[in-house]
């Protein structure tokens, strides 16, 4: 399995996880994706520009996918504009994958804010493949799993990571999410904002 699919897996499993909004996961699944793509040469980092190497053989279609849309000339795309480009609709597009493939089956309870019809996941070797790596603090999922408040190992902090190229796709996201967040927040004052306002004395 790859590291975005483990990810969904994780996130989607642990029930002490709060419920995560599908933009900050997509930001996560395409940082996700970078790291698999360093991990097979088929991409290195010049600072935090993604240089594409050679084209690997890849049988996941949405790592293939990835791997077929990066900037192949310079300058070349930073990693927070792939994150943003790249993670658009992401979480959708592998819960689709994972739908046609019988990953998933109707839920008994909530998880990401995907999707009107609920889905959870079937009991796969897959799945428990993916609880495993992040039980056992591999350092790489447990720091994507730690950017979107998944504590699912031993420790609170995830792993130190020595790569210096991954190390920065994880910066990267952990930023993007935060991003995310806050203007997701600041949209909510603002709008509570607006609405009082425009409430007439004595509505409240």
């Amino acid at each position: 399995m790859t590291t975005p699919r483990d990810l969904l897996f994780v996130a989607m499993d642990m029930e002490s996880s709060p419920t995560r909004e599908r933009g900050e996961v997509s930001l996560a699944l395409a940082g996700a994706e970078l790291i698999d793509l360093l991990e097979a040469r088929a991409i290195s980092l010049d600072g935090d520009r993604i240089v594409p190497g050679y084209r690997p053989a890849v049988a996941d279609r949405l790592m293939d996918e990835a791997a077929s849309s990066l900037t192949q000339q310079p300058p070349y795309e930073s990693v927070d504009d792939w994150l943003w480009r790249r993670g658009r609709g992401l979480a959708t597009a592998y819960l689709t994958a994972l739908e046609a493939e019988g990953q998933l089956t109707q839920p008994r309870r909530r998880w990401l804010r995907v999707r009107t019809g609920r889905l959870t996941l079937a009991d796969s070797p897959a799945r428990r493949a993916a609880a495993n790596r992040l039980a056992s603090e591999e350092p790489v999922l447990a720091a994507l799993a730690a950017a979107l408040g998944i504590r699912g190992g031993r420790t609170e902090d995830p792993p130190e990571v020595t790569d210096d190229a991954v190390a920065t796709v994880l910066a990267a996201v952990n930023d993007a999410v935060r991003e995310l967040e806050f203007e997701r927040q600041r949209r909510a004052i603002d709008e509570e904002a607006f609405s009082n306002i425009w409430r007439a004395p004595g509505d409240g």
